[in-house]
């Protein structure tokens, strides 16, 4: 029985058109079968990131995007690395889109980031630069808005130290990176540990 879908009936028989005609199913079925089989290993990919210590990036305000792997809980200042953010933090980032969800305390996903400060440094937030024990960083000026045009609250103007059990978490690529000029420090306990790339693009 011949489906009227793919009925040739008016085409010459032999002819381009019916050719086309009995093409199309299978390069549509083809591009189906393509995008299926990237939403499989994508899904497989983010289930399994958890048990294989596995992050994807699909941001470059820290480093390049890309596929990452958690390799060890020692980190350094300049280190790359994931985070979870506190719940009250990571909840105002999934009200405003700033956050995916994911598997951190909140339903919200782990950020990477880069270590800026340690217990017992000292953080210098200006209008238009940070500086970290005196030493003012490139490209680090606080935005005032987010990238839909809304205000964005910042930390304290002013010079802040790093308390005992904290972290300063910044993606410098970006001025309107959600980091530690907006939320502050976040406890060192919520690092996941320090991230190595996989692949990148």
């Amino acid at each position: 029985m011949t489906s009227q879908l793919y009925s040739t009936a008016e085409n010459d028989p032999g002819s381009l058109a019916q050719a086309m005609q009995f093409q199309r199913p299978d390069g549509a079925r083809r591009a189906l079968a393509a995008i299926a089989g990237i939403a499989f290993a994508a899904a497989i990919l983010i289930a399994s990131g958890e048990a294989f210590r596995v992050l994807i990036s699909n941001t470059d305000s820290a480093a390049p995007a890309g596929v990452y792997r958690v390799v060890g809980y020692d980190f350094s200042r300049g280190d790359l690395v994931a985070a979870c953010l506190p719940i009250s933090v990571a909840q105002e980032g999934l009200a405003l889109g700033y956050l995916h969800t994911g598997g951190c305390a909140g339903d919200a996903e782990p950020v990477d980031k880069i270590v800026g400060a340690l217990p017992g440094d000292v953080v210098d937030i200006e209008r238009g630069w940070i500086a970290i024990n005196g030493k003012g960083i490139a490209h680090s000026a606080t935005a005032a808005r987010d990238s839909a045009g809304r205000p964005l609250g910042h930390v304290e103007w002013g010079k802040h130290r790093v308390g005992t059990g904290e972290v300063w978490l910044f993606g410098f690529n970006d001025r309107r990176s959600w980091d530690s000029r907006y939320f502050g420090p976040i406890p060192i306990a919520n690092v996941r540990g320090q991230l190595k790339p996989v692949v990148t693009w």
